[in-house]
């Protein structure tokens, strides 16, 4: 063998990953014969494709022993090169098809609890269809505290409402559509017995409500102003779905909750809708989106998707 340095040209022109294979194989077969059946090729061939690395190293890889192969100190450092290179290949490889079959990276969007009802959702299994590797993080929250989160850039984009005018300037809102209110209790209530219920027999039960600093407590407060009515003081405070729910079926309370959120236990027969003439004016909630930073192109597909399906969605309640 020979003792000059060896130099990258010659080993990046003529070190293939064939070569890196045949070194490995080897390496753990130990076994010409074997590692020629595993690599289907010759023994031949693959005793001449060995000499070859090793006239190119200048110096042998393995000891030819009576029944096995022994690496050499110097085969040994090769030996690692070589399963190093074929690892972060074969992740190549592997982060390479995924490109190819669609939808990659990570997308982290924030939402209001009425819209992970029914819009996201739906979105969520279109986009997953074109992008089927596309990591999506759902949190769900107030839209207060999305719109921080978002200013903060933790979120990608969110499903919310403007809670505040300084919050106009540096977001781009789209709207998805309105979110309208329902009046519900549990399907044993006294109070589905009426046909229509008075306003002023609200004020007999206790209620779950949403916290005083989010956006729908607001508007039913106004709601309150509107129609004459005390604001109830026989409360519990959620912004917890499930909450909401366990507490309504557990006992006499109202709660006012949009109703998407409540359209499948109103279906059921958990829960029913008062008719009352006590109402809370709908709100648009839409995309919201940083107006200075453009949308990563899995971001503006799903913003897009969302406005299809919401478009989709009017279209069939004008039907």
């Amino acid at each position: 063998m020979k003792n000059d340095d060896i130099s990258f040209t010659s080993v990046s022109k003529w070190l293939k990953i064939k070569h890196l294979t045949l070194i490995d194989t080897l390496a753990k077969t130990r076994n010409m014969h074997t590692t020629a059946d595993l690599m289907n090729l010759t023994q031949p061939a693959i005793s001449k494709m060995l000499r070859d690395i090793e006239l190119l190293l200048g110096f042998a890889l393995f000891e030819r022993q009576t029944r096995t192969m022994a690496l050499t100190e110097l085969g040994e450092f090769v030996v690692r090169y070589a399963r190093i290179t074929l690892d972060d290949t074969q992740s190549f490889v592997d982060q390479l098809n995924k490109l190819r079959k669609g939808g990659h990276g990570h997308l982290k969007v924030g939402a209001i609890f009425a819209a992970t009802a029914v819009v996201l959702p739906e979105a969520i299994t279109r986009i997953k269809l074109d992008r089927p590797m596309l990591s999506i993080e759902v949190i769900e929250q107030t839209s207060n505290q999305l719109l921080e989160m978002l200013e903060h850039k933790k979120l990608d984009l969110i499903i919310a409402r403007f809670t505040d005018e300084r919050f106009q300037q540096p977001f781009e809102f789209r709207a998805l559509g309105p979110e309208p209110f329902c009046l519900v209790v549990n399907s044993r209530h006294p109070l589905v017995q009426f046909d229509e219920v008075a306003t002023e027999q609200l004020s007999d039960w206790p209620w779950v409500m949403y916290p005083f600093n989010t956006p729908i407590r607001r508007r039913m407060e106004s709601a309150f102003a509107e129609f004459d009515m005390v604001t109830p003081t026989n409360t519990v405070e959620t912004i917890s779905m499930p909450t909401f729910l366990q507490l309504l079926q557990s006992g006499p309370m109202l709660a006012m909750l949009p109703e998407s959120m409540v359209q499948s236990q109103v279906q059921s027969g958990l829960l029913k809708i008062l008719n009352t003439p006590f109402k809370v004016e709908p709100q648009d909630y839409g995309i919201i989106t940083r107006k200075d930073e453009p949308l990563t192109e899995a971001a503006r597909e799903f913003a897009d998707t969302l406005l299809e399906f919401a478009r989709l969605r009017r279209e069939a309640g004008d039907r």
